[in-house]
């Protein structure tokens, strides 16, 4: 349950636990490969008036190309969202773990929250199949990780 009925929040925290499909909506135009659902944890409470905090764990695995030797990769990303701040008040707009809420709302949708956290971990984590990747050779295109590959390299000019 990644959407919470405001009414539930006047009771105290509630547990946002949930999944979402690598093909849910949420995740179009990201230029992410999912290879299973993306799992959520987390609580969302009231901070105050028309304000609404979410503390959480977004899980995914993303999959795709070394970016150096173009293997396939298999990566998995573990996020801990330490807060979003979820609120009608335009004053909070420059805060980065601000999302707007309606004047209005009567829920608090934390997917947008999962949608950016995975957008950013999957860039920061560009894929490698392993940090030491020796990549392509440039002339010939040979996987240098099998070992070098026999093209003579012209030598560099005095």
């Amino acid at each position: 349950m990644l959407r919470v009925d405001i009414r539930d929040l006047q009771r105290g925290p509630v547990r946002t636990d949930g999944q979402l499909d690598p093909e849910d909506p949420a995740f179009e135009g990201l230029g992410l490969t999912l290879a299973a659902p993306v799992t959520v944890e987390g609580q969302l409470q009231a901070t105050g008036d028309g304000e609404y905090l979410w503390r959480g764990h977004v899980h995914g695995v993303v999959t795709g190309e070394c970016r150096r030797c173009l293997t396939d990769v298999r990566d998995e990303l573990d996020i801990d969202v330490d807060a979003a701040v979820f609120s009608a008040n335009p004053e909070l707009a420059d805060d980065p773990a601000f999302y707007p809420l309606p004047d209005r709302a009567t829920s608090v949708d934390v997917t947008d929250v999962v949608r950016e956290e995975l957008a950013l971990a999957a860039q920061a984590d560009l894929l490698l199949c392993r940090d030491d990747c020796a990549g392509l050779c440039p002339r010939c295109g040979a996987d240098l990780n099998a070992g070098p590959c026999g093209c003579h390299t012209p030598a560099e000019p005095v």
